[in-house]
């Protein structure tokens, strides 16, 4: 049986571990299994014995440091908390990808009030299909709605707070995130967030998060809010597209916030900068999706 000590050679016997060190050891083999195979709003589907099996310590360690299931749970719940970042899952290159190829594709739209309206509507539709698909293919993404629910279900107590702390903390850095990325690609199109009503960035962002969440939880039992679509025009753009009822009131959500700056002024210059800008993808969120 393996007893949590380490070897050197064939036959010398390693130093046993320290009691730190088999902490580390589970809640890095049971994080490993969380985000292989998802969270569910319980963690009965994680089996003890296989995280110490994984983990590659001696069980008397283990009990030693956690005399019951439940305290270890307990703990692998603080650590998932801990190292929840949403803002880093899914990879947002690919969607970035799709929304710069919009302007890539018809930069003489550039040009004309109309015409940036039309890239604007098809950008924030393509960005959240993509947004949308990657997030409900993501264990991890699921893992983290699961936590939240999790959270919801701890009785009152310094575990519950102390887990509701860690996720407001990465909630917090994904709509800051999240946000940053909306704001440069508005500032790029000329676009500002409509003073009138007093919100910002973070304010659109957090607007919209609760439907994404609300359509990847209601997807399995009512797949035709994300699947279903229609070829249509629903903002006026010039160009028709296939559009489910999600990404509609998702992009309902931002066209509401926005408006074109009456400060911008699309002179030739402008629009080869923004023209280029997309051509090269620069300074246009990939730094900060990979933070």
């Amino acid at each position: 049986m393996d007893n949590g000590q380490e070897r050197s050679g064939p036959t010398r016997r390693r130093r046993r571990l320290s009691d730190q060190e088999t902490e580390q050891r589970m809640l890095d083999a049971a994080l490993a299994t969380v985000n292989r195979v998802g969270l569910t709003v319980s963690l009965e589907h994680i089996s003890l014995e296989d995280v110490i099996r994984e983990a590659g310590v001696s069980r008397s360690a283990v009990y030693r440091r956690w005399p019951y299931k439940d305290m270890f749970f307990s703990d692998l719940l603080r650590a998932l908390a801990r190292a929840a970042a949403p803002a880093q899952v899914p990879d947002a290159r690919p969607a970035l990808e799709q929304v710069r190829a919009v302007v890539r594709e018809r930069p003489e739209l550039l040009r004309t009030r109309e015409g940036r309206h039309t890239l604007a509507v098809e950008m924030l539709r393509v960005g959240n299909l993509a947004d949308l698909a990657a997030m409900a293919e993501s264990t991890v993404w699921r893992t983290y709605m699961a936590l939240h629910a999790t959270h919801l279900s701890l009785d009152d107590g310094e575990l519950r707070d102390e887990i509701g702390q860690s996720l407001a903390a990465s909630e917090r850095a994904l709509v800051r995130r999240t946000a940053e990325n909306f704001l440069g690609y508005l500032s790029l199109m000329g676009y500002r967030i409509r003073p009138e009503l007093g919100a910002d960035a973070e304010t659109v962002v957090a607007v919209s998060m609760p439907l994404v969440r609300g359509a990847i939880i209601m997807a399995p039992a009512a797949p035709e809010i994300t699947v279903r679509s229609a070829h249509v025009d629903p903002f006026g753009g010039s160009e028709e597209g296939e559009w489910s009822p999600v990404a509609v009131a998702m992009t309902s959500i931002a066209l509401t916030y926005i408006e074109p700056d009456p400060a911008v002024e699309w002179d030739d210059e402008r629009v080869e900068l923004v023209r280029r800008t997309f051509e090269e993808g620069s300074g246009l969120g990939e730094e900060r999706s990979r933070e």
